[in-house]
């Protein structure tokens, strides 16, 4: 009973934390590009802008849900069923830190650890083409039927480097298990190299984590490779006629696939939730260190504020921050909040590349991005795969 009870509080956690992570994703890529392209990005609802999600959740639950008459409607209402499905389910075996102690049980930072973990979270994402798909051939619209047919192609093609890419660390760390993964990533090489996997030999997997992120931006459909739902020749593409909640569904997956595969990045490729050095040199104080010069930039912002709402809204932020810094101080609760604060940082770190790469590169023709894809990656994963296979069976 107390195990099915804390895989029930979990689990509830596990779904509040990403729901309100893939809300507000939106709202950090916003400014983000905003930034990049000199621009200021939501600010009017609510201070800097942070209430615009909610904004957002409460005008498409409302929206009208407009049902076009020639659309098949089974498979129109199962599309972004499937596509929601097989995008939350990974997250689930995701593990966000190491053992902890909860009321005296031990248990896992994660829902369910799993020994092939890697194999079902790569099987779950592939399913997710069958939602994109379904939506563009059920809408029975040329445009939305094009838009399901290029990510059937572009989901299928780019699969195959994506799996090549994952291959050649396990070989290395020898283990399906994303626990297990991460302890074969632990330690430093003469006492400040972390152990990841791109530094590991016998062959560094740098390459291979170059081309799983590529290979990511695929997979989530994310600019250059958003050919699915070019707005500029396919109207919207798969999701034309889809509308409200349905049509919040496809965005709602199109993010967690982003988190997924940021996860698994850091999980396969950057050591977990390991620090990027060791305790002895002061990384257990960084995010201290971060949240007190952000609370010192607010506290100065607010001295010399831009808006008058300025005035109230940063000290609140400031003292906001100061609190978070003085909890990561506490020893019982940093043994619990730094694994997680390092997993966090180094997903955040990969969704910054994901937003950053939209707000800087246009997109690829369509024969660009499949020539890309099976002239370059796959032989590319394919050459990587095989000497990183090499050079483990010779030594």
């Amino acid at each position: 009973m107390p195990y099915i009870v804390l895989s029930l509080i979990k689990t509830l956690i596990v779904v509040l934390i990403l729901m309100h992570t893939l809300a507000y994703l939106q709202w950090v890529e916003r400014k983000v590009i905003a930034h990049v392209q000199l621009r200021v990005g939501p600010r009017r609802v609510g201070p800097h802008g942070l209430l615009q999600p909610l904004a957002d959740v409460i005008k498409l639950i409302t929206k009208e849900d407009m049902l076009p008459s020639h659309v098949n409607k089974p498979f129109y209402f199962l599309a972004p069923f499937l596509a929601v499905l097989f995008a939350l389910i990974p997250m689930c075996l995701i593990p966000y830190g190491g053992d902890i102690n909860v009321f005296g049980i031990h248990t896992t930072m994660q829902v369910t650890d799993v020994s092939i973990g890697i194999l079902l979270v790569l099987g779950l994402s592939g399913m997710g083409v069958y939602g994109v798909a379904l939506a563009g051939w059920a809408s029975n619209n040329k445009y939305s039927l094009m838009g399901g047919l290029r990510s059937s192609a572009q989901m299928i093609s780019y699969e195959l480097p994506m799996a090549m890419a994952v291959a050649a660390p396990l070989l290395i760390l020898n283990t399906l298990s994303f626990r297990h993964m991460v302890d074969a990533q632990a330690g430093f090489y003469f006492g400040f190299i972390p152990k990841w996997s791109i530094f590991q030999g016998p062959f560094p997997q740098i390459f291979s984590f170059i081309l799983f992120v590529i290979a990511g931006f695929a997979e989530t459909n994310r600019v250059p490779f958003d050919l699915p739902e070019a707005e500029n020749e396919l109207v919207a593409g798969f999701h034309t006629e889809y509308s409200s909640m349905k049509f919040a569904s496809f965005f709602m997956a199109e993010y967690a696939n982003m988190v997924t595969v940021s996860c698994i990045a850091t999980l396969l490729f950057l050591g977990g939730w390991h620090p990027l050095w060791p305790a002895a040199y002061g990384s257990s104080f960084v995010p201290t260190l971060i949240f007190g010069i952000s609370a010192l930039v607010c506290f100065s912002h607010a001295a010399n504020p831009a808006r008058p709402f300025d005035r109230i809204t940063l000290p609140v932020f400031g003292v906001l921050f100061l609190i978070i810094a003085g909890v990561f101080l506490i020893p019982p609760v940093q043994q619990i909040l730094m694994p997680l604060f390092w997993f966090g940082a180094k997903a955040g770190g990969i969704l910054f590349v994901f937003i950053w790469i939209r707000a800087t590169l246009p997109r690829f023709r369509y024969d660009q991005l499949m020539r890309f894809a099976w002239t370059f990656m796959f032989p590319a994963a394919l050459i990587n795969l095989f000497f990183t296979s090499l050079l483990v069976a010779l030594t």
